[in-house]
C-alpha cells in the first residue's frame, strides 16, 4: 500500500469512528526555512501545525508573517489569516526566529477576539515589552482615536516563558511537549515535540547533534530538523567552523540521527549551506540515510 494509500484509509477509519475531516488530519505548513544570511526565497524560520481548525506556529522570523497571509490567499488556509492565529512557541531568541513577532502581534490586533498566546524562553516577555514601548505611539493612536476597535487591551500578548522542559500545552486534542537542546551560548534553547491524534511532529529548533532530539523523534511522523551543509561548512575559516559545529548539525550527524530515529520523514529546514549549493545538504544527507527526506522550501506541506 502507498503512503497517500495508507493515509486515506486512516482518515476514512477515523472518520467512521465519528471523527471531522478537520480532525483526521493534521497539517504541516512551512512559514519560513531561511536563516540569518538573506535570501529572497526563503523567510526567517517559521512553520504552522494545523490541527481542527487551529494553528500553531514555532518561531517567527523575519517575513514568516507575509508567508502565512500567502499561504491563506493561495492555498486557502483559513487558519493562517492573521486574526486567526492565536499560538506561536518560540525555540530561542535568536532575531531570525523572533524578528516577526511584533509583526504578528501587530497585524490587525484590533479585529481580534482573543489575545495572542506566545510561549517561550525566558525574555520572552522583556521582548513583549519592548514590542509595547516600540508601538507605543501607534498603539495610542489606534485606542485613542475614532478608530473602531473590539477591545482595546488585545494589543497585549499572553506570555508563558518556560523554564524547564515539559509539556507547555495541552488542549483540544494537541500537546506540545518542549525540551532542551544544545545551541550555542543560547540557553535556554527549546525544540518541541507536537502530539495530534493523528501525527507526531518534532522540531528540532536550532541545535547541534542532540541525543535529547534522537529520543524525542524515535518513530515520529515527521522530524523537522535544522542543518548545515559539509561542503559548505568546510570551507570556512577555523573560528567559524568551531561556531557553527557547536551550534548547529552537519548532514552526517543528522544522517546518523535519522538512521537510529527513523522518522517517517525528515524534512530539512534552517539550511545552512554558505559558498555551496543549497542542495549539497540533501544530497550529504542522502548519501548516509536512506529514509524519506525532503529539502524544505516556503509554504510546503506535509
Amino acid at each position: 500500500m502507498t503512503r497517500l494509500a495508507a493515509l486515506s484509509a486512516l482518515i476514512t477509519l477515523g472518520l467512521g469512528l465519528g471523527m471531522t475531516a478537520a480532525q483526521a488530519e493534521t497539517r504541516l505548513i512551512m512559514l519560513g526555512t531561511g536563516t540569518p544570511v538573506p535570501d529572497a526565497a526563503r523567510a526567517g524560520s517559521g512553520l504552522a501545525v494545523i490541527h481542527d481548525g487551529e494553528a500553531y506556529l514555532f518561531d517567527a522570523g523575519g517575513g514568516m508573517v507575509q508567508r502565512a497571509i500567502e499561504a491563506w490567499q493561495t492555498m486557502g488556509v483559513e487558519e493562517l489569516y492573521p486574526t486567526n492565529l492565536g499560538h506561536v512557541f518560540l525555540t530561542h531568541l535568536h532575531s531570525d526566529h523572533t524578528l516577526d513577532y511584533g509583526e504578528l502581534a501587530a497585524t490587525y490586533w484590533w479585529r481580534r477576539e482573543d489575545r495572542l498566546k506566545a510561549y517561550g524562553p525566558t525574555g520572552l516577555q522583556a521582548m513583549t515589552k519592548s514590542h509595547y514601548a516600540m508601538q507605543e505611539t501607534d498603539i495610542a493612536l489606534r485606542t485613542g482615536g475614532n478608530q473602531p476597535v473590539k477591545d482595546p487591551s488585545l494589543y497585549q500578548v499572553d506570555v508563558t516563558e518556560i523554564a524547564d522542559p515539559g509539556v507547555v500545552y495541552d488542549e483540544n486534542g494537541v500537546t506540545i511537549e518542549a525540551f532542551s537542546v544544545s545551541h550555542g551560548d543560547i540557553h535556554p534553547a527549546f525544540g518541541y515535540k507536537v502530539t495530534t491524534p493523528d501525527k507526531t511532529i518534532v522540531i528540532s529548533g536550532d541545535t547541534a547533534y542532540s541525543d535529547t532530539v534522537l529520543e524525542m523523534a524515535r518513530g515520529a511522523d515527521i522530524l523537522v530538523h535544522e542543518v548545515i551543509s559539509e561542503e559548505g561548512w568546510s570551507a570556512l575559516p577555523p573560528e567559524w567552523q568551531a561556531y557553527h559545529h557547536s551550534s548547529h548539525t552537519l548532514t552526517s550527524e543528522l544522517a546518523r540521527l535519522a538512521n537510529e530515529a527513523r522518522p517517517d520523514l525528515l524534512v530539512l529546514t534552517h539550511i545552512l549551506h554558505y559558498g555551496a549549493p543549497v542542495e549539497t545538504a540533501l544530497s550529504e544527507v542522502q548519501a548516509l540515510y536512506d529514509g524519506e527526506v525532503v529539502l524544505a522550501e516556503d509554504l510546503d506541506e506535509f
